[in-house]
């Protein structure tokens, strides 16, 4: 039997686990429409159903995330409803941190987001809080969003 180099394994093991982010371990990367997003206040919990009225894709990629919100019915007046914000993003095995850099509301820039991810065939379930000092929020939010193909 051959005896092993284990410098050379040591070291390729070591160049193959150099990386910012755990990516390959939760395959969050592409671009994803939101289902329905639960919001929880104190005892209070409003969840809005996204597949009618709205539409929202959160698009993701090996560093930056972005999202993008529109009424699909395009009142006359000019109530039309359009959002938009984005920014750098971590992911350590399921930890997703969101680090928001543009935001529609300048109050929100600059504000960290902790998530819990977790990710089912094509569905993304993100799981955190939204705290905004400037704006009075504090809750708990869990988006659903399945893969767009």
């Amino acid at each position: 039997m051959e005896k092993l180099n284990w410098p050379i394994i040591t070291l390729f093991v070591g160049i193959c686990s150099c990386t910012g982010s755990d990516h390959s371990l939760v395959p969050i990367k592409g671009t994803w429409k939101l289902l329905s997003a639960t919001v929880v206040t104190d005892k209070d919990s409003v969840t809005t159903d996204y597949s009618k009225g709205t539409s929202m894709i959160k698009i993701i990629n090996d560093s930056h995330f972005a999202f993008l919100r529109h009424d699909e019915n395009t009142p006359k007046d000019s109530s039309h409803h359009f959002d938009a914000g984005g920014g750098r993003y971590t992911l350590k095995g399921n930890a997703y941190t969101e680090y928001l850099d543009f935001y529609a509301n300048r109050n929100w820039e600059g504000n960290t987001f902790n998530f819990q991810v977790t990710i089912l065939n094509d569905t993304l379930v993100q799981k955190g809080t939204e705290k905004v000092e400037s704006e009075g929020i504090n809750r708990e939010i869990i988006e659903r969003y399945v893969r767009v193909q």
